[in-house]
């Protein structure tokens, strides 16, 4: 009976509390160093976003400006009203907040002023 209890402890499988530790504590390393560039990758994610939004806004007012050659600036409003944009929920720009108005120098080159989400 005793070296059955013998042979039974020797094969007891498992960690130890020092090897568990390690483990731990590696893994907090690991997590401490994830962390802050995930942060970054976030922030330039959003940053990355606006630049695409403003470029399609530019590209919606070329569009508006090659069929409606003598308009001078135009809204983003105006934009939309027109067919040339969408917001993301679908719904439209109210008359409180109009959006920013798209500029075109002599050249035809359209200019959009800086928005606040824009860094």
């Amino acid at each position: 009976m005793r070296n059955k209890l013998k042979q039974l402890m020797k094969k007891e499988e498992g960690f130890t509390l020092v090897e568990l530790l390690a483990v731990i504590v590696i893994l907090g390393i690991i997590v401490a160093i994830a962390i802050p560039a995930i942060g970054s990758v976030i922030s330039n994610a959003g940053s990355s976003a606006n630049k695409a939004e403003d470029a399609l806004v530019l590209d919606a007012a070329r569009l508006y400006r090659v069929e409606n050659p003598t308009a001078g600036a135009v809204t983003e409003l105006q934009l939309q009203d027109a067919g040339y944009l969408e917001t993301r929920s679908g719904e439209k720009f109210t008359t409180a907040v109009p959006g920013r108005t798209i500029t075109f120098d002599a050249k035809g080159k359209a200019t959009l002023p800086a928005s606040a989400t824009t860094p």
